[in-house]
């Protein structure tokens, strides 16, 4: 299934009314844990899975690379992305994640934020990835940790005056279909368990480099004391892999 909510306008909207559209990299709260994992992009050719608004990509050339690619399904971010850039080193397509075709070495990097867990089959996008990356090439991604999506709906137990009891996990080891509310809409996301996400990297012959289950920044929970029930459950899993 390869869906395509952000094309639709009302999502769309919400999508862009998020800190984290408005304000780029330094809006997502993951930002201050995946930046640390990052590769030197200088003299990097690099590609962008699933790129949203094309911050990465820009971030990439501001660091030194000599070109970033974003792919992303959805014609509508890629207007907005096309809007907020100007070098010419930076080049969006629009199509799946899952229909990649690049040839052999064409890329030193490859990173991905919070767009994965769309994709049905991860070993089958490994693939993809490892068939373009250059030997000893980086691979830094994002996802949906497994202890948020196992359950499907993604919201919290609550007694009932609405007070949050603790975060509901099901389902754990039966991969797959899962429908999540997302912006008040229903979107349909992939649960895949840790194993499957280190195992396929090993598999498909990559050795992993860093693994991190973000936390707010004390600064952001300062501003924003209800990010709090942030630190009761992981909502993210960054991982880094290098080919060999």
């Amino acid at each position: 299934m390869r869906q395509n909510k952000y094309d639709e306008s009302v999502f769309f909207e919400k999508y862009s009314s998020m800190n984290r559209s408005k304000k780029g990299l330094e809006g997502a709260g993951e930002w201050h844990e995946l930046e640390k994992m990052l590769p030197d992009f200088r003299d990097k050719r690099v590609l962008d899975l699933g790129c949203g608004f094309g911050w990465h990509c820009r971030y990439a050339v501001e660091k030194g690379a000599s070109s970033a690619v974003g792919i992303d399904i959805s014609q509508k971010m890629l207007d907005e992305a096309i809007k907020k850039t100007s070098s010419c080193k930076v080049k969006y397509v629009c199509m799946p994640i899952e229909d990649i075709e690049f040839e052999e070495n064409s890329f030193e990097v490859v990173i991905s934020s919070l767009a994965l867990h769309y994709v049905e089959s991860f070993d089958h996008i490994v693939d993809r990835i490892s068939r373009c990356l250059t030997p000893k090439g980086e691979l830094v991604f994002s996802v949906e940790h497994p202890v948020f999506t196992a359950q499907g709906p993604q919201d919290w137990y609550c007694d009932k005056s609405g007070s949050r009891l603790h975060w509901p996990v099901d389902r754990y080891f039966s991969e797959g279909v899962r429908e999540a509310g997302f912006l008040g809409e229903k979107v349909v996301k992939y649960h895949k368990t840790l194993t499957t996400y280190i195992n396929s990297l090993i598999n498909s012959g990559f050795e992993i480099t860093g693994c991190v289950e973000p936390m707010p920044e004390k600064s952001l929970l300062a501003v924003q004391p209800e990010m709090a029930d942030e630190l009761r459950r992981p909502m993210m899993l960054l991982v880094s892999a290098r080919k060999k």
